[in-house]
């Protein structure tokens, strides 16, 4: 089977995938320049891969609050010597977490087979790369951008506006050429929402999955934890993974994550619990 079409069967599994995250970066909020240096990028994907992750997340340009944007030429710099390396070295499916057209096919012609993009296939071009491409795409909500989304959010009902804008932005992608069973949707954890915002989407999961496409969660290690438990950023790991675990039992199945043992250790014992539930 190719990692395209594997990329394929894991978006559409009923079983949980953990999408594991490799920042190539020097300013991400949780890991930012620990895995700059392409040997070390290389080493903690293959880790990760051996932990349980099934899908390496990659990402060349932080989207943390106040970010700055990173260039084309820097991102290409980043992304693509570790993408390359990572395919000598394992048969693990690849995402790339850019929103730049010219990354996207640069990202796929080293090895990639999932397109994720916080900016949800906005920038000019991005769709139509992405349906020449024929690859499975991930469309995040994000209010505002990076530089701005957490000065001052605002919704009259987070989750309602959230899921419109998801349900349009997926109705676009196929009315312009990208396959419905390729795409995936995430609500956007974090990415100009507060603390009580996340927690009435977090609480209303369902409503994301009633979209009837498959849902991705990127909530580990976010700043809702310092907010509600209190946590600098590595003592997140148990809020990290409780909220991974609430997500699944309303129907979330796509888990993006730091901690790739811990959540898969959760996940697991999920998946047992409804297997016991079903006999």
């Amino acid at each position: 089977m190719s990692t395209a079409a594997h990329t394929i069967e894991l978006m559409h599994s009923a079983q949980p995938v953990i999408m594991g995250i490799l920042n190539v970066t020097p300013d991400s909020f949780s890991d930012g320049g620990r895995f700059v240096a392409r040997d070390q990028a290389v080493e903690h994907a293959l880790a990760m891969q051996a932990q349980g992750a099934d899908m390496i997340d990659i990402g060349g340009e932080s989207t943390r609050p106040d970010a700055e944007p990173v260039s084309l030429a820097d991102e290409l710099e980043r992304v693509i010597p570790v993408i390359a390396a990572i395919r000598e070295h394992s048969d693990v499916a690849m995402s790339i977490d850019t929103s730049k057209p010219e990354v996207m096919r640069a990202a796929v012609a080293a090895g990639v087979t999932l397109v994720n993009d916080v900016f949800a296939l906005r920038a000019p071009g991005a769709i139509a790369a992405c349906a020449e491409l024929s690859v499975p795409v991930c469309l995040m909500h994000m209010q505002g951008e990076p530089r701005s989304m957490q000065h001052n959010p605002q919704y009259q009902n987070v989750v309602t506006e959230v899921s419109e804008f998801l349900r349009q932005r997926a109705e676009l992608c196929i009315a312009q050429g990208i396959a419905k069973q390729h795409i995936m949707l995430d609500p956007g954890f974090g990415f100009g929402k507060t603390a009580a915002h996340n927690l009435q989407m977090l609480a209303h999961m369902g409503a994301f999955c009633d979209l009837d496409f498959p849902v991705l969660v990127g909530i580990s290690r976010k700043r809702m934890f310092a907010e509600i438990l209190g946590r600098p950023v590595e003592e997140r790991l148990i809020g990290s993974v409780a909220a991974v675990v609430l997500a699944y039992q309303q129907g979330a199945r796509f888990f993006r994550v730091h901690d790739v043992a811990e959540t898969s250790d959760a996940l697991k014992l999920c998946t047992a619990v409804d297997k016991a539930g079903k006999i």
